[in-house]
């Protein structure tokens, strides 16, 4: 109305018209969305006024949401593709198990004219390669484990490989001119297959080889069983076993020795069982079976040479009379599988056995002790001269010698203790006679070193004469040495050092300090002659300390 009120009513001076409107510009079309610019259709007019010629209808806003999406809600997104997995990686671990076998001639045999072995045919996923196992069968006498190992088996000479997808149940491959017929697969197999969209046959039956079935079959026996009641004779003997100390003497042959043996002789069943005794550091295998339990032969038929004996399976018919506990006795050499065994002692229940089954009580025991071979005495060869004596002994006694044992008590207790004589070479010579030297003795290692003061002019370069060392006494051998000690250093004695005279013209106070406080390892005499030797000594000096005190107290 108020739209209408201003359009009708006239325009006069004294009645001016007020109009509503009072935005005449242009609506706004361009702006921003999301970061973009863009144009969109006006609205509202010049003066606020609604275009309704550019709105859409409901028809038309439901055909775009409906018919054209693209325009409401934009472009379809796409999802962001996987990441890519090797397929060492994807199928690592992931093998198919098919279950097969094939048929192989056997052209040379009586008994059989194909064999059928079963295989395990092994699809690796991670890199289409294939291998070919077959099971171990017991006392087949054909090397079995892995038939064909790994790697792409070729599918035909065109240079195709086997795949996954040429394998199925119920169908035949030829893999290096054999042809294999594949019956069954594991689950895992299975499931894998009919996830690839793969129709697998249905399983069929192994087949298993007829002579090994035939072998499984107990052999049919043609002899007639025997009145001899075996259960009666196992129910009173179960667990009652004689016990024979044997010795097998092989001493003939080359390296043969006496080997110990035990015999066991089960009464429960008449089998006899051998067991080697072994000892210590024998050298041996520790295998102490030597004959498993066995019944053995006694006597056995005549063989006319027409089979070989290594593969004759004994039986009944071949063997005339089996070993039984008459047989076995003490002092009694018993020949077992060609080997002979001599008897010498048993156990207390055998002996009973014996005793009560056939009235022998014969059974003492037989000395087979061998007597101690003698001890070789060794022999010490002579000193050479290089080092000291105890040091080169010890490469007599092993291949790598050792140092020889020391008094650590002695070491500890004498260490830094030396005893010092004055002595002076005994020669011929006038020069050599002249010579002073200071002759050391070391309590701790009981060595004995020679040192020569330097003299002025004397023509002789003075300094050590005599490392240290042991020095042997005069007379004795190097088989039992005896050294100097220091009850055998006293004033006036000779004192012979390797063929060198030298007599000890005087010794140091420490000398006789440390006889004095050790007196029980010296003889009274030699400690009284060091106490006469330093007398004079000890009263001179007592004379200059009376006059130096009678000096001071004047």
């Amino acid at each position: 109305p108020g739209y209408l009120k201003e359009h009708l009513l006239p325009h006069m001076p004294s009645h001016p018209l007020r109009s509503a409107k009072t935005a005449f510009h242009r609506s706004q079309t361009l702006g921003y969305k999301n970061g973009f610019a863009f144009k969109r259709l006006p609205t509202v007019g010049i003066g606020g006024n609604r275009l309704y010629l550019n709105q859409l209808s409901q028809a038309e806003l439901d055909e775009l949401s409906n018919k054209r999406p693209t325009l409401t809600y934009g472009q379809p997104k796409q999802a962001p593709p996987a990441d890519f997995i090797p397929a060492h990686v994807a199928f690592d671990k992931k093998v198919l198990k098919f279950d097969g076998y094939f048929q192989e001639d056997v052209p040379i045999s009586t008994e059989e004219h194909f064999r059928i072995r079963q295989v395990g045919i092994y699809y690796y996923l991670e890199d289409d390669s294939m291998s070919v196992m077959e099971p171990i069968v017991e006392n087949s006498g054909i090397p079995q484990g892995k038939l064909i190992k790994r790697q792409r088996l070729p599918k035909n000479d065109r240079g195709d490989h086997y795949h996954w997808k040429d394998l199925n149940r119920g169908i035949n491959i030829t893999i290096y001119g054999k042809t294999f017929r594949i019956v069954d697969c594991d689950a895992f197999t299975e499931a894998f297959l009919e996830s690839q969209g793969i129709e697998l046959n249905p399983p069929e039956r192994m087949i298993f080889d007829p002579y090994t079935e035939l072998r499984k079959m107990p052999p049919r026996m043609y002899v007639t069983p025997s009145d001899f009641d075996q259960l009666k004779q196992f129910l009173a003997f179960d667990k009652k076993v004689l016990r024979f100390y044997a010795m097998w003497d092989d001493t003939a042959n080359m390296f043969g020795e006496n080997r110990r043996f035990i015999i066991h002789y089960y009464l429960a069943d008449d089998t006899v069982e051998v067991r080697e005794v072994h000892e210590r550091n024998d050298g041996r295998d520790p295998f102490p079976v030597l004959i498993g339990r066995q019944r053995l032969p006694k006597k056995m038929v005549e063989k006319k040479g027409i089979f070989p004996s290594c593969v004759l399976e004994i039986s009944d018919q071949e063997v005339l009379e089996w070993f039984t506990a008459k047989d076995f006795a003490v002092g009694k050499s018993t020949t077992l599988l060609g080997r002979t065994f001599f008897i010498y002692d048993c156990d207390e229940f055998t002996r009973q056995f014996y005793r009560d089954k056939f009235g022998i009580t014969g059974f003492e025991p037989v000395d087979v002790q061998k007597p101690p071979p003698e001890k070789i005495k060794q022999i010490i060869p002579p000193y050479n001269g290089y080092g000291f004596l105890d040091d080169s002994l010890q490469n007599c006694f092993s291949l790598i010698p050792q140092p020889p044992r020391k008094n650590i008590i002695k070491l500890l207790e004498n260490d830094h203790k030396v005893l010092r004589y004055a002595v002076r070479m005994e020669s011929p010579n006038p020069e050599d006679s002249k010579r002073r030297f200071v002759l050391s003795y070391c309590l701790a290692t009981d060595m004995i070193s020679i040192y020569e003061p330097p003299v002025r002019n004397s023509g002789i370069i003075g300094g050590r004469y005599l490392s240290k060392t042991r020095v042997p006494k005069p007379g004795s051998s190097t088989d039992d040495p005896v050294y100097y000690e220091p009850a055998d250093l006293t004033v006036g004695s000779m004192v012979e050092v390797f063929g060198h005279r030298f007599i000890i013209v005087d010794v140091d106070h420490y000398v006789l300090n440390y006889m004095e406080s050790n007196l029980e390892s010296f003889p009274a005499e030699v400690v009284q002659s060091m106490r006469d030797h330093f007398a004079p000594h000890q009263a001179a000096t007592e004379a200059v300390k009376r006059q130096q005190d009678g000096i001071q107290c004047g």
